[in-house]
């Protein structure tokens, strides 16, 4: 399981070079961008002047949406300082009809030193929620752990005889007796504040029987429901069935309807719980206490696994792909590992190495069970490669002119030119002009070379009528291109610096969202090999510059 990838590098050079690969793929983003609050953070800065910030955001989201299948899903998290600008520009770039809502995300609690500030104490976050297109997109339905229904006072003391004959007890006295406890003040004495909780697990655990009447009207079930209704109002001391299909049936006593805890319940993380539909008011994932989850310490950015699972619950199924361009301490791609989605993150900051890789070994490992890892009951396995953004490859000479960047070697530029030109790069043992293929007769051949019309001769006889060749070169001389068509047609002639300046941008180093102070990994340094990972050192850096390559190492774990 290797389809994981960790990107280091620029966020926006790394989303332009997954377009080929990714274009309309991405099941679900989750971002958590710098929130251009004017502070200063360990790992980031965050201060910009307000609409140079939109901009940087923009430039992202637009490449985000051409990344994400129809039906995909956008989480961006952001709190109160841009939250409303971001909204407009969100829907801009989505389309207002395509907002499925926001959601407020509780974060922390009115205390410690925020409680003393003047004014109100901001305890919340918000998570922007888009789809691609809200006419395809299907959302999973979420529950939550809620509290006990009230209402549910009622037990069926003798559940397993014949429905017609059943009793029905108050709750109370059902517990009593499940206890084997005298009166209600024995259990207080003896549970003290622990009784409701003793309470709620034995609902939940006997809720196919506890039960609440509910008045109905004849006019809003079926026919054979409706006599069940009127039957059980004339005897009411016998309970009526009206069986439904591929549906619980309808149960009546005396002229009203039992209602069962059952429906009140769902299995969350493995346990049986009363549950509700999850609401935009998320005040049950508090990122407080968790400096220690995923092993990594991120003062002021770390967000809850539990918070990214809910996402992820809400918008994927597993094998799904999802993406987060602001990797920060990992957050995303160590939830998406678990839950069993495949992944891509970026990360730019140096806390790539030293605070996402080793959290995601520690996850391969099985080491990490912090987080929601004995929720979904993780125990290690799979993998990631590791890959780090490739320097441009087209410089400027000293005249100003687009030149190749003498950076790459000849097995690197051919590999990252069929990657620009949709072909596989597999160099041929046999062939040497065949440097990949996108077809059994349909190859591309790359040279640094300015070539003459007697070498294109010599290149067609080689490549024969059956098949065709996309030739990149430096140069060619002694002939015009639309000559060169029709004297060899299974040629096809590109120069190098003209067909990459039409297709990336170039020449940039950074398109950083945060431009000052971020710190870099040194040119040679890697990340030390892992215990699990069986680092495999690769002669050949795959590619590109602009944005559509990447140098890769690869870091890869147990299946």
């Amino acid at each position: 399981m290797f389809d994981n990838r960790l990107i280091f590098g620029d966020n926006l050079l790394a989303l332009k070079a997954l377009e080929q690969e990714y274009s309309g793929k991405i099941k679900c983003v989750y971002i958590d961008p710098p929130f251009n609050t004017q502070q200063a953070f360990e790992h980031y800065d965050d201060g910009y002047e307000h609409s140079i910030w939109l901009g940087l955001i923009r430039d992202r989201i637009e490449v985000i949406r051409r990344l994400m299948t129809d039906d995909g899903s956008l989480f961006v998290h952001i709190d109160d300082n841009e939250l409303g600008y971001l909204i407009v520009l969100l829907d801009e770039v989505f389309g207002r009809a395509n907002r499925i809502g926001i959601v407020t995300f509780k974060q922390s609690s009115a205390s410690g030193p925020k409680a003393i500030n003047p004014g109100l104490v901001t305890t919340n976050n918000y998570l922007l929620y888009y789809t691609k297109n809200k006419s395809a997109w299907s959302p999973n339905r979420v529950f939550v752990p809620g509290e006990r229904d009230d209402r549910y006072s009622k037990c069926i003391e003798n559940f397993e005889d014949h429905f017609s004959g059943w009793r029905l007890i108050g709750l109370r006295e059902a517990f009593l007796r499940s206890a084997k406890l005298e009166s209600w003040d024995v259990a207080k004495a003896k549970f003290a504040d622990k009784l409701e909780v003793k309470l709620s697990e034995f609902v939940v655990s006997n809720a196919h029987r506890i039960v609440r009447t509910a008045r109905v009207a004849a006019k809003d079930v079926n026919e054979s429901a409706r006599e069940a209704l009127e039957k059980s109002a004339e005897d009411r001391t016998r309970v009526f069935c009206s069986p439904r299909e591929g549906k619980d049936a309808y149960y009546f006593l005396g002229g009203e309807q039992l209602v069962f805890y059952k429906s009140k319940t769902r299995v969350i993380d493995g346990v049986t719980v009363t549950a509700s539909p999850l609401t935009n008011l998320w005040d049950d994932l508090l990122s407080n206490n968790l400096h220690n989850e995923g092993g990594v310490s991120f003062p002021n950015g770390k967000k809850p696994e539990a918070l990214i699972k809910r996402c992820l619950e809400l918008s994927t199924q597993p094998g799904d792909i999802v993406l987060d361009s602001f990797g920060g301490s990992g957050t995303t791609g160590a939830v998406a590992h678990k839950m069993g989605r495949r992944w891509l993150m970026v990360e730019l900051g140096e806390h790539c190495h030293t605070h996402v890789i080793p959290r995601l070994r520690a996850i391969i490992d099985g080491m990490d069970q912090s987080g929601i890892s004995k929720a979904v009951g993780w125990q290690g396995g799979g993998g990631f490669r590791y890959y780090r953004l490739a320097p441009s490859l087209i410089i400027n000479d000293r005249w100003g002119n687009p030149v190749i960047n003498p950076e790459y070697n000849a097995a690197q530029l051919s590999e990252a030119l069929a990657k620009l030109e949709g072909f596989s790069y597999a160099p041929s043992e046999t062939a040497w002009w065949q440097h990949g293929h996108s077809s059994e007769r349909d190859f591309i051949y790359v040279t640094t070379q300015n070539l003459s019309a007697e070498q294109l001769q010599a290149l067609s006889d080689e490549v024969g009528v059956e098949r065709s060749l996309l030739v990149c070169c430096a140069a060619f001389h002694g002939v015009t291109a639309a000559k060169a068509s029709e004297r060899w047609p299974n040629l096809t002639l590109k120069k190098i610096p003209k067909m990459v300046l039409s297709r990336c941008e170039w020449g940039h180093d950074d398109y950083s969202l945060n431009v000052a102070n971020l710190p870099m990994a040194e040119q040679n340094e890697e990340p030390a090999p892992q215990a699990t990972v069986k680092a495999k050192p690769r002669a050949k850096k795959a590619v590109s510059s602009t944005p559509d390559l990447f140098s890769m190492d690869a870091e890869e774990g147990q299946e």
